[in-house]
């Protein structure tokens, strides 16, 4: 077998053979537009655009490309991507779409919003995890041979590598927001008039909640919450030479915005340029020295030991209140502060200087997504309203929907979340024959009518049981709030396996048919969230198969009781039980099938060493292989003799692409199946997760139309090399900019229209005799 040293001299031998110069080209674009060492003014040209999806292929790990035949030692770790180097690389990605001046321009500024919030969650999970592993004296490699330490460093040098891009951007995109009248601006800029109005309502709105907080030897320094901007004052009375300090926080948040609008005009400051401007409201009589801005992240992994906890309850909400006064992993600060006072502040924070980022311009870039709800539409992308399901939209009764016509595949926010899922509880709490409602619950909205429903046919007289995730990141005292909401509605409230995340999505819905008790079933791919569901791609299906159904019984008894007796599920893919064993099963069955095999995968992440190296195996079998992972990704397509016989492709458009699908070609009998896991460890063996098959001809078209719109469109589509670095199919200049996200919204408007068409052509005796066959 091939050592990993081996590997990685015949990986550069080929490499050179196999298209030098753009290797070359690439790598020459990436030292230029990515050095973090530019200069704060350098602002990228129109001319230079384009460039940016060059610097966009920069290598995420060391260019490698194994060698081109022979055996190949499938634990090397050459083999195998970075997962947070991959995950750093399609923010890159996400960021282009800032740079992309095809997409409108508050698109454009919201694309570096979501950058700026990703980067911020990165280093709260994350390099906060990482750092903890270092600090318990871990020595253990990655899959990717590298050592904690190690991936914190490389990760340092590939955010300082996106936050330049992004300080690049951020002036042109201030610019172009000018030229359409929306000016972000600093207060000194301002005129007179608008300065006085600005320092008014800052001293009647603004001013009384600020609380100056000194730093000297009577006053250490103060407690800085998770991602606060705040103010470094430096200052000295006017009879002494004495240097003091203090800090104060900017208070956004609460109804208090980051942007102060001037009225009757597009004029936006920053709050923070408006007390800079102000201080001699918090320190009358005194001289300003200077005042300088940091931003902090601190650490999120802040998990309790659950087996000393009787409440798992209070564990989370203690967890919760505790994260609050996590240890600091970065401190985000002006590029010209003050040598000794960053020191200062560095030390202060518990941080090495390299854990100490430098800012060029506006800082907390997150906020920019508050503009992004200008009612501007020439700014914005046009208007999509999700249409309702052709199948649904004219039944008085979705159950008798789905119970005639069969499984209905839901295709989110092409298809609307409201007259689909949300319909299905709405009904299911007032319909008289419904006797139980059964659910998952991981992620939710204040403005979907999810709870309200639940609570409803608690009200009604229906057995509810809910499953709550209380340890869904980020989302906890939210879940914490509904469970008690829940709780008080007399509905039974469980927090799942021990040791498990919920990560399904899942309703049941138990009713007294004609015929018996019959059980429905939604199986979905993405949270039950209003918000989500106009804003990512996901699938569901309502069924009521009854193997399926089963199931999910068997399911929701495991999820309520946490025991583990062997349960025969039929069809159903549960983790972490079945799940990886099945697909790791599914894809041998394609590598004996050779050449005649085809497996294709959309997920939002491919991490799991075994299922990786079990595709390679499959295409050194010769098995063709396409691969739709939207984030990270381990594995490298293309190396000859290895995965030659796999491509990988990221979607990055409107829409976050978040649905996931499983499909194996099966020797002409071809295997289907939608759910809620990724291919990842913890997904495959620490999560509940479902897969359910999708068997129905007209479904599974429906999936194949998916796949095959997404792999045959270039617009907003990039294919992964075998470095890890990824190149867009088609540039921005690109005269077909028809995206496979604009494609899949007309199909599913011509589905509605063939509908309606259809029905204005059936002959009225027809819809009679069907209707009175469904009553029968």
């Amino acid at each position: 077998m091939t050592t990993p040293r081996s590997v990685s001299s015949k990986l550069s031998v080929v490499e050179s053979q196999q298209e030098p110069d753009t290797a070359a080209t690439t790598a020459e674009s990436a030292d230029v537009m990515l050095t973090p060492q530019a200069p704060a003014d350098d602002i990228v040209t129109p001319e230079e655009s384009a460039d940016i999806a060059a610097a966009a292929q920069a290598p995420t790990d060391e260019a490698v490309t194994p060698e081109p035949a022979g055996e190949f030692d499938l634990d090397s770790p050459e083999l195998y991507l970075n997962r947070e180097l991959t995950w750093l690389e399609f923010n890159r990605r996400v960021l282009f779409e800032g740079f992309d001046e095809s997409n409108p321009l508050l698109e454009r500024v919201k694309f570096v919003g979501i950058v700026s919030s990703n980067l911020d969650e990165f280093f709260m999970k994350r390099i906060g995890g990482l750092k903890q592993q270092v600090g318990a004296g871990i020595l253990d490699y990655s899959v990717d041979g590298r050592l904690p330490s190690q991936q914190i460093e490389e990760c340092y040098v590939k955010v300082r590598e996106l936050e330049a891009e992004e300080a690049a951007l951020i002036p042109r995109l201030i610019e172009d927001l000018a030229e359409q009248n929306i000016h972000i601006t600093t207060y000194d800029a301002l005129s007179e008039e608008h300065r006085q109005y600005l320092r008014n309502y800052y001293f009647d709105n603004i001013y009384p909640l600020l609380t100056p907080q000194g730093v000297d030897s009577a006053h250490p320094f103060p407690f800085i919450s998770n991602l606060s901007l705040n103010l470094l004052v430096t200052l000295r009375h006017s009879d002494s030479e004495d240097e003091l300090r203090a800090r104060v926080k900017v208070p956004v948040g609460h109804g208090i915005p980051r942007f102060l609008q001037i009225p009757d005009s597009l004029i936006f400051v920053p709050l923070e340029s408006v007390m800079a401007n102000n201080l001699d409201m918090l320190f009358p009589k005194m001289e300003i020295v200077d005042c300088e801005l940091f931003h902090v992240t601190r650490n999120a992994n802040t998990a309790r030991d659950e087996d000393e906890a009787d409440d798992l309850l209070a564990v989370i909400e203690s967890e919760v209140r505790h994260r609050r006064f996590a240890k600091i992993v970065r401190v985000v600060v002006q590029h010209d502060m003050d040598p000794t006072r960053r020191g200062m502040l560095a030390a202060e924070l518990g941080l090495d200087e390299a854990d100490v980022f430098e800012n060029t311009g506006l800082m907390a870039t997150r906020d920019l997504l508050s503009l992004c709800d200008l009612e501007i539409p020439a700014l914005r992308y046009p208007a999509h309203y999700p249409i309702d399901h052709p199948r649904l939209a004219h039944m008085p009764n979705i159950f008798h929907a789905v119970r005639d016509q069969g499984s209905i595949l839901l295709q989110h926010p092409y298809e609307s979340f409201s007259t689909s899922v949300e319909r299905l509880l709405r009904e299911a709490s007032r319909d008289p024959k419904v006797r139980a409602i059964k659910m998952t619950l991981y992620r939710t909205s204040g403005d979907t009518k999810v709870i309200d429903y639940l609570v409803d046919a608690a009200q009604n007289g229906k057995q509810v049981a809910v499953v709550v995730e209380l340890k869904a990141r980020f989302d906890e005292a939210a879940n914490i709030r509904w469970s008690s909401r829940l709780e008080e509605a007399g509905i039974h409230v469980t927090y799942g396996v021990m040791d498990l995340k919920t990560h399904c999505k899942v309703i049941m819905v138990v009713r007294n048919d004609y015929n018996g008790l019959r059980r429905y079933v939604h199986i979905g791919t993405g949270n039950y969230h209003a918000g989500n569901a106009r804003l990512y791609t996901d699938l569901g299906m309502l069924t009521c198969d009854q193997d399926i159904g089963r199931d999910i019984t068997e399911l929701f008894n495991y999820l309520t009781t946490g025991f583990t007796p062997k349960r025969n599920y039929r069809k159903i893919l549960p983790a972490p039980k079945v799940l990886k064993r099945a697909l790791l099963d599914k894809i041998k069955r394609e590598s004996e099938h050779g050449k005649a095999g085809h497996i294709q995968i959309k997920s939002n992440a491919l991490e799991d060493q075994d299922i990786v190296r079990a595709l390679y195996e499959a295409s050194i079998a010769n098995v063709k292989i396409d691969l739709i992972v939207r984030d990270s990704c381990r594995l490298r397509p293309g190396i000859p003799g290895l995965s030659e016989h796999i491509r990988v492709f990221s979607v990055v458009g409107r829409f976050l692409e978040h649905s996931r699908i499983y499909y194996f070609a099966n020797n002409g009998n071809p295997d289907y199946y939608i759910g809620s896991a990724d291919s990842m460890k913890r997904n495959l063996e620490h999560r509940v997760e479902v897969l359910a098959p999708v068997e129905l001809p007209e479904l599974q078209a429906g999936l194949r139309n998916i796949i095959d719109t997404l792999l045959s469109s270039e617009y907003n589509v990039w294919q992964m090399n075998s470095d890890g670095s990824y190149t867009r199919l088609a540039g921005t200049n690109a005269e077909d900019n028809y995206s496979c996200q604009q494609a899949l919204i007309a199909d599913a408007q011509e589905r509605m229209r063939e509908a309606k068409r259809l029905k204005r052509r059936k002959p009225q005796a027809a819809r009679r005799r069907n209707i009175h066959l469904r009553s029968e």
